[in-house]
């Protein structure tokens, strides 16, 4: 099967028919979530290093009383499969949206495929559920998803809590879409996988650990990563301390997105000692770096080109994909937009507007450039409108910036300017006159700077800083003129 994704065309390995354990029912919201209680989820886990296709799969709920239908969908090898009651029961985007309805005292629930062979079955007795708490809301936890689902020591309470959050952003205390918090299940032979799952936030840049397990002689390796382009940006890889033996040996190590396309990371490495041996045991591969783009879950997965060779040619080698939750976290509000600063109502003020950012903010830092060249905050409101009244200067530009605060980020500021020209220049006693008022007033100041106890700032009409000789001026070229 192909993909077409910006512009680069991927090969996605095609899904095998699947035979029984190997997708089972891995995790039950029944009691739903503190949020609501309609809320319900289930997971399926995939068992095997393919992907398989769930089209038209069903779970029967109680033989018959409901049948929960899957009309589309994958679940990638190793992967997680996550149907939930509405989109909004987890803050972690559903595989497929199917109206669950769960009994709080039990139920039986048997995955079939789409000709209706059994898959796996959980609580066949349809008896009280095995784990799981309707208080706390802990998730019904599968341990082992290679020990049948009927065997109720096979269960536990989750104990996780988040990221995943519910519709109001309480917890959800579970781990829909990933990894169980019980789970003890151990592939057996050679094991790719990253070290742990990543939970970044929106715009961070994130770095993964590869590593290896169980290899003897090992001597190359190549991977075809498969990202979604849209949720992750691919920034860098680099090479881990196994193949090289902590640069004792060495190596050739490549890493690069293929023919420049976004969607899938090329990665090869190879020893290069002579004669030839190979590393064995367990270690660390390489790493690799990403940056969340959107808020949503997405699979890191393994292309059917990987590979890892010993001595003799290719191993066998189980490949286990990652799971990426990007969460919302503090993103940054937008800014402001359509700033207008205007004259205010009354003289002697500046009036300034502005739209609110579609991020939405808490409240505005309104700023304004102060004698010494840098914004200070004149006010904080949580309206759209502030009025400027602070010793205004007639005739003089002043700069303003709106700066968006939402929690404790802030956004970009927003900057304008604005000017009060109903008044005279050098009428520092507002008396609607120049003369010898305010010819008194500038001497009894001169010299004085903004840092100095008695500074007036309407005195200060150039707006520098300090009284002095510049002011003057203002005073004789407006001598005796009238507002």
């Amino acid at each position: 099967m192909t993909l077409a994704l910006q512009g680069a065309t991927l090969q996605i390995p095609s899904a095998f028919a699947a035979g029984q354990g190997n997708v089972v029912i891995n995790e039950i919201a029944w009691m739903g979530s503190i949020d609501s209680t309609n809320d319900e989820w289930i997971e399926l886990h995939n068992t095997t290093a393919s992907d398989i296709d769930l089209t038209n799969w069903t779970i029967d709920d109680d033989n018959g009383s409901a049948i929960y239908q899957i009309t589309t969908g994958l679940i990638p090898a190793n992967g997680y499969f996550l149907i939930e009651d509405t989109e909004e029961s987890t803050s972690i985007v559903a595989n497929a949206i199917i109206a669950i309805s769960l009994s709080n005292t039990g139920d039986s629930l048997i995955l079939k495929d789409e000709t209706g062979v059994v898959i796996d079955a959980v609580n066949s007795s349809g008896g009280m559920w095995a784990a799981g708490d309707n208080t706390s809301k802990m998730s019904m936890e599968r341990i082992d998803a290679n020990v049948n689902g009927d065997d109720v020591n096979n269960w536990i309470n989750s104990n996780a809590s988040g990221p995943a959050i519910g519709r109001s952003g309480s917890n959800i205390n579970g781990t829909p879409g990933a990894q169980n918090s019980a789970n003890i299940t151990t592939p057996t032979g050679t094991v790719v996988s990253f070290a742990a799952s990543a939970s970044p936030n929106q715009g961070d840049a994130f770095t993964l650990q590869m590593n290896i397990a169980n290899t003897n002689d090992i001597r190359s390796y190549g991977f075809d990563l498969l990202y979604d382009a849209t949720a992750l940006e691919y920034i860098s890889a680099s090479e881990g301390a196994f193949l090289n033996e902590t640069g004792t040996v060495a190596t050739a190590f490549n890493a690069d997105l293929e023919n420049g396309n976004l969607g899938k990371v090329v990665i090869g490495n190879a020893r290069l000692n002579v004669p030839q041996t190979g590393a064995s045991g367990n270690g660390h591969l390489l790493d690799i770096t990403f940056r969340g783009l959107t808020a949503e879950t997405s699979t890191i997965v393994f292309d059917t080109p990987s590979f890892v060779s010993d001595g003799s040619g290719d191993v066998n080698v189980n490949f286990e994909n990652r799971i990426v939750t990007v969460n919302t976290g503090n993103i940054n509000p937008d800014p402001v937009t359509n700033l207008q600063i205007t004259e205010g109502v009354n003289r002697y003020e500046i009036a300034l507007t502005w739209n609110a950012p579609a991020t939405g903010a808490d409240n505005y830092r309104v700023m304004r450039r102060n004698t010494a060249g840098i914004f200070e905050e004149i006010g904080n409101v949580n309206v759209v409108n502030f009025v400027d009244t602070n010793k205004i200067i007639p005739n003089y530009t002043y700069e303003y910036q709106l700066i968006a605060v939402k929690g404790e980020i802030e956004a970009i500021g927003t900057s304008g300017n604005g000017i009060e020209t109903r008044g005279i220049k050098g009428d520092n006693t507002r008396s609607d006159r120049v003369d010898g008022r305010d010819l008194s007033s500038l001497a009894s100041h001169y010299t004085l700077a903004s840092t100095d106890g008695g500074f007036d700032p309407l005195i200060d009409t150039t707006y520098d800083g300090i009284i002095d000789g510049s002011d003057l001026i203002d005073i004789g070229a407006n001598w005796a003129s009238t507002y």
